[in-house]
């Protein structure tokens, strides 16, 4: 826990908590494999109060939608205090501003001297807006994307962003069917359109170099829905998720993660190459495996490089 007495903090008023932000604070920031994100609501200081003990790769403080307008700067305030206060975290973590007309540039101006991960910028439409974030923050922060709009759907694959902090996109599929028109009874395992919308998605972030997440599932009471959901995307290409609460984290966590048989055929496929390239051998056949190729090494590297990604 953050605060050991959070009766404490419920009672401060938001200037008290002004009084004693601290952006100097510092704790070491975690780089996991990254397999479940979970979204937060920085209103609800129980919530916030488990930042150095939640179990999801990555934790999502959300600014945006399910903020009111009148709650905007509690929120606000109550990220930045715990922040002020957090001494560790197992999970990365990332703010989620609101769109950069609609007053992400304060959100981001306020919140840049603070200890976090990353920034994920709303509502993007084209390229120039990840360029401005990119821009108002410091080296040390990263910027990721909500795709949900039209727009960016259709350009994504043609984005020019040189800057290695530019680093993740997350699919925001119930805005993006509302911005293409499309209703949200279409999201279900194997509709064709959602399929499309998952593959493209996919695609057209590894094309440009950047990890995508899939979609949050709204009921978080189906569990089981959920779960198919996930093994779904996994099979599509998916390796996290957009998740709501800790019971859909924990299936994430196992859905996502490499299995033993895939660590270790992938382990023994980079040996066997590396070894047989010493002797001027890049093709062969494996008495397991197969026939083994430069291509087939890579796919092992990039399983064993998404393990270790630290």
């Amino acid at each position: 826990m953050v605060f050991e007495n959070l009766e404490l903090v419920k009672n401060l008023t938001i200037e008290e908590k002004k009084a004693d932000l601290n952006p100097n604070n510092r704790f070491k920031l975690v780089k996991n494999l990254h397999r479940s994100n979970m979204m937060l609501n920085p209103l609800n200081l129980e919530h916030l109060n488990r930042l150095d003990s939640l179990n999801c790769d990555c934790v999502t403080l959300n600014l945006e939608d399910a903020i009111a307008p009148s709650k905007k700067e509690e929120a606000l305030i109550n990220i930045a205090y715990f922040l002020s206060h957090l001494k560790s975290t197992k999970s990365e973590i990332v703010i989620r501003v609101n769109p950069l007309n609609e007053g992400s540039f304060e959100e981001i101006e306020f919140l840049k001297p603070y200890c976090f991960n990353a920034i994920r910028v709303s509502k993007v439409k084209s390229e120039d807006e990840v360029i401005y974030a990119l821009n108002l923050l410091d080296r040390d922060k990263e910027v990721h994307i909500s795709l949900e709009t039209k727009e960016a759907f259709n350009s994504l694959n043609s984005w020019q962003i040189k800057n290695s902090r530019f680093t993740r996109a997350n699919l925001g599929i119930l805005d993006l069917l509302a911005s293409l028109k499309l209703p949200q009874s279409l999201l279900k395992i194997g509709n064709p359109t959602v399929t499309y919308i998952l593959s493209k998605f996919l695609i057209d972030c590894r094309v440009i170099g950047i990890d995508p997440v899939s979609f949050m599932y709204q009921d978080y009471k189906d569990i089981e829905g959920f779960e198919d959901f996930c093994k779904f995307e996994r099979e599509i290409g998916f390796k996290s998720k957009a998740c709501m609460g800790p019971a859909q984290v924990e299936v994430a966590n196992k859905i996502f993660a490499p299995t033993s048989e895939e660590i270790k055929k992938a382990q023994n496929i980079k040996e066997a190459f590396e070894e047989s390239s010493k002797k001027d051998i890049n093709g062969f056949m494996h008495p397991e495996y197969g026939f083994i190729d430069e291509p087939i090494y890579k796919d092992a590297l990039n399983i064993l490089n998404n393990i270790e990604q630290i």
